[in-house]
């Protein structure tokens, strides 16, 4: 059983969450309170890059995800709770939630086993998520007479749609990596492995992939789309003139066309 967090909290499986950055000015060169409980190392081969919880290098991609030791809301204690411990424990997941959410880098959740309840409300809170094709996925509250209490019945429908959301909450239904690919609840569906971590590996193949781009951009464009998403589009387009704005006067900027105009690779240092 890996973290759980929030409604039910059944996140297993090696279910984890990846954040990748490429410059140490990100605020994953620092841990984030309790978003990410545990840093791991995972190791690619044939990368140059080091790979672990904290930036050795300039341009290294920082890893972290929630292992398996880590146990979130186990519903025998649960039921021991009064009433206001369950309010302050949701409470609290529903933060973290939110403080994962509000990286200002490119997060990805990977579901190799089971995201129930708060499982998958922690990775609905990521950017991306991919998952094997015999991952279970689901918001199953209702069936304890509960709903979605850290993000459930806000980010699902924004993901999936209004009347689907509606569908899965109300039935408590829960899908695998095909259907959940099917309804755009996932980006990525995978066969799993022997290792069972298949959707770990294309997580990483991902954010690989996220790497070379410039770190300021990066975290300027999710700020973009993010807020774009809340508005309309007269008052997103404005948005994102106003965070186009602040990529003007970066360093980054200028290597960018040097670097295009030179034919090599650009050497970002987000700044």
């Amino acid at each position: 059983m890996a973290a759980a967090l929030g409604g039910l909290g059944l996140l297993h499986g090696r279910v984890r969450l990846a954040a990748a950055a490429a410059a140490t000015s990100s605020s994953l060169s620092r841990p984030s309170r309790r978003a990410l409980v545990r840093a791991g190392a995972a190791a690619l081969p044939s990368a140059r890059r080091s790979y672990g919880s904290e930036a050795k290098e300039e341009e290294e991609l920082r890893v972290r995800y929630l292992e398996d030791e880590h146990k979130g809301a186990d519903l025998k204690e649960r039921a021991k709770m009064h009433s206001s411990e369950v309010s302050s424990f949701v409470s609290k997941a529903r933060a973290t939630i939110n403080e994962m959410a509000n990286l200002p880098v490119p997060t990805i959740a990977a579901i190799d086993g089971t995201a129930l309840g708060g499982g998958l409300e922690l990775a609905l809170a990521c950017d991306i998520r991919v998952a094997a094709s015999s991952a279970k996925m689901g918001l199953v509250e209702t069936k304890l007479a509960i709903i979605p209490g850290a993000g459930g019945t806000q980010r699902l429908p924004r993901t999936i749609g209004v009347s689907l959301a509606k569908e899965l909450i109300f039935s408590a239904r829960v899908v695998d990596g095909e259907e959940a690919k099917a309804i755009g609840l996932i980006s990525h569906v995978v066969e799993q492995n022997e290792a069972g971590d298949a959707a770990y590996r294309r997580a990483l193949a991902l954010a690989r992939e996220f790497l070379p781009q410039g770190p300021l951009a990066m975290r300027v464009a999710k700020l973009a789309i993010n807020q774009g998403m809340e508005v309309d589009l007269v008052t997103g387009l404005a948005i994102e003139e106003a965070c186009y704005a602040q990529t003007i006067p970066t360093k980054d900027r200028i290597e960018g066309l040097l670097a295009f105009k030179e034919k090599r690779p650009p050497r970002y240092k987000g700044e």
